[in-house]
């Protein structure tokens, strides 16, 4: 095992003195609940009448009288993701799999996964960051019951994962295996795709253009190719070691795919056997290994407001200071759109997962010698799934070269001696930046500040051509409090425009950009937001705006004095108005007035407490 890079033990180990008390505390639940009996020796007649009542004859033998081990499965099918509509058949699957292992399986319940690809602009989206948590809460009512000896966790996209994690760590005392679904094959590639949107934006095509290429990438049962946040999600959970080996980017309805889901069965059981369980195992190191591999592969800026809140749940806490520490010494191995051209699949044939955390693993910037889901620590993950001749899964070890430099690299010859993401801090507040994507030359902008209050009015001013010459657009109150802090993805045409027509051209906000943030600068998540009277509602029109990737500021070049007697600017009273009603974001109005910053994870089920800086 490699010697651990200091930067990454010294990361370590502020995080396990940081988070001491808490951590123990939640051992100590984590604890007190495993030396409980098995629920069908604790619990009362009636209850388990209840339980098992719609189980086989057979089954109910095995499991009240036999002591069988019964596994619990939450789900996150529908059959309109594209990437859940696999999950249709997964029960039966684990079903006959728990039965051949003389146990039994149960749906415990599904939990809620709406699509950010539908919702995107729409009123929708402002449910999207909330409905993580709604994810957690079903995840807790499902394994209410109690009645399980360990969980198979069914879900793959944006806010469902850290959902589904953060639920499962609450019922830490559980083993628990996350059980995916692969990628769709590879359509239009996602760079014509966005320059198609960007001719859209222009006016150049009309909507069935538009409608045809937006068909042509999105075509198929799976995830969406590119290297967005559920993708992101599939390369965390095999840095954590929460899946079966190698099983992230394996496509559905495949032989091997469905090996893999049978094979979750006989890893969950085996981990049972062994006394697992996932509160345990997902400690300060599994927490660090996930955030070493998001900033090595470029991944999703959501992350750093999800994994907060992940790591909270275990009692961790984390900051973005600790990304940034972090990215300074984790190179850039992988170029997968939105910061390269190729899409997940080119990524797994040239070595996928397994080939970073391999290459991690060697140099010391990851914790190898961790609990996981299989017995033999992280360097299982460093291994590629196939099938042998009577179609069970093994493992090989990944290849020793990357199949294409162009996609992946090792660490001796990264793209990038550093991580894709950057912290941002100065009198704008805290915010992040994903640079692996955008142009070096556009690494610093400094430029008078346009302000809008809503990406509608950003997208009103392109229509109308007033967006001339060089600017920072500063789009404000869409942080947690205020809307839920959707997705602004509707930006990226037009300012991708503008930034290809030579104008040098920047995004400031309080809301998201996701894992598609691109090739415009864009410093996202800004904290305090503008409706907590965040810096961000001081800034007027003309105001000069510095953004600065490599010094890692964010700036008002405004004299300190005006600045500090500056009046924060309310949100209009139309947004004030609109904001809340219709498409269901009334029940979600005390989530808005409860919710924690987003360096806090933005979590709506604890005091905003979690990370400080």
């Amino acid at each position: 095992m490699s010697t651990l890079h200091p930067v990454l033990a010294a990361v370590t180990d502020r995080i396990r003195e940081r988070s001491a008390d808490l951590r123990s505390a939640y051992l100590r639940q984590v604890d007190t609940l495993r030396q409980r009996p098995p629920g069908v020796q604790r619990m009362g007649c009636a209850n388990l009448a209840h339980a098992f009542a719609a189980m086989p004859g057979d089954d109910r033998l095995r499991v009240v009288a036999e002591r069988a081990p019964n596994l619990g499965i939450v789900t996150a099918y529908n059959d309109m993701l594209s990437a859940h509509r696999p999950y249709e058949c997964f029960p039966d699957l684990i079903r006959q799999a728990a039965h051949a292992a003389g146990a039994t399986a149960q749906v415990a319940g599904g939990v809620p996964a709406m699509c950010d690809g539908v919702t995107q602009g729409q009123p929708g989206m402002e449910l999207s960051l909330f409905s993580r948590d709604t994810i957690a809460m079903g995840t807790a009512i499902a394994l209410s019951h109690d009645v399980f000896d360990g969980v198979l966790l069914l879900g793959i996209c944006d806010k469902i994962v850290p959902g589904l994690l953060i639920g499962a760590l609450h019922f830490g005392h559980l083993p628990c295996v996350f059980v995916p679904a692969g990628p769709m094959t590879s359509g239009l590639s996602n760079e014509a795709k966005a320059k198609v949107r960007e001719q859209a934006a222009q006016g150049l095509v009309g909507r069935a253009e538009l409608l045809a290429a937006e068909q042509a990438a999105y075509h198929g049962e799976g995830t969406c190719t590119f290297y967005g946040t559920a993708n992101s999600n599939q390369m965390l959970l095999e840095a954590m070691g929460l899946h079966v080996p190698g099983a992230a980017f394996v496509h559905p309805h495949t032989p091997l795919r469905e090996a893999l889901t049978r094979e979750a069965v006989a890893t969950l059981l085996a981990q049972r056997a062994r006394g697992g369980c996932i509160g345990h195992q997902v400690d300060e190191r599994c927490i660090v290994n996930a955030m070493v591999a998001l900033l090595a592969t470029g991944g999703s800026t959501n992350h750093l407001i999800h994994w907060v809140a992940v790591a909270r749940s275990a009692g961790i806490l984390i900051n973005w200071t600790d990304f940034a520490d972090l990215s300074a010494v984790v190179p850039l191995l992988a170029r997968v759109y939105p910061n390269g051209a190729a899409d997940v699949n080119q990524f797994q044939a040239a070595g996928g997962t397994a080939f970073v955390i391999r290459e991690l693993l060697a140099a010391g910037l990851m914790h190898g010698e961790v609990a996981t889901v299989t017995d033999r620590g992280l360097e299982a993950f460093a291994t590629v799934p196939a099938l042998d001749a009577a179609g069970r899964v093994q493992h090989r070890p990944v290849a020793a070269q990357s199949g294409d430099e162009q996609v992946l690299r090792p660490v001796a010859a990264p793209f990038s001696p550093v991580g894709g993401l950057k912290l941002l801090t100065g009198n704008l507040g805290r915010s992040v930046i994903k640079v692996s994507a955008v142009p070096p030359d556009r690494h610093v902008i400094e430029a008078p500040a346009r302000v809008f209050d809503g990406q509608e009015a950003l997208q009103a001013a392109f229509q109308a051509g007033e967006l001339t010459g060089d600017f920072v657009a500063v789009v404000r109150f869409q942080g947690p409090h205020a809307n839920g802090m959707p997705e602004l993805h509707k930006l990226t045409p037009p300012l991708a425009v503008l930034q290809g027509r030579g104008q040098r051209v920047a995004l400031v906000t309080d809301g998201r950009m996701s894992g598609a943030s691109g090739k415009v600068p864009a410093a996202i998540h800004v904290s305090p937001e503008a409706l907590a009277g965040g810096p961000l509602a001081r800034v007027r029109d003309g105001d000069r705006i510095r953004l600065d990737a490599e010094g890692g500021t964010l700036e008002a070049l405004v004299p300190a004095e005006e600045w500090a007697a500056r009046t924060p600017a309310p949100r209009p009273a139309a947004l004030a108005a609109e904001s809340g009603h219709g498409w269901g974001r009334e029940l979600f109005a005390g989530f808005r007035q409860r919710v924690g910053t987003a360096e806090e994870g933005a979590c709506t089920w604890l005091p905003a407490a979690a990370a400080q800086p």
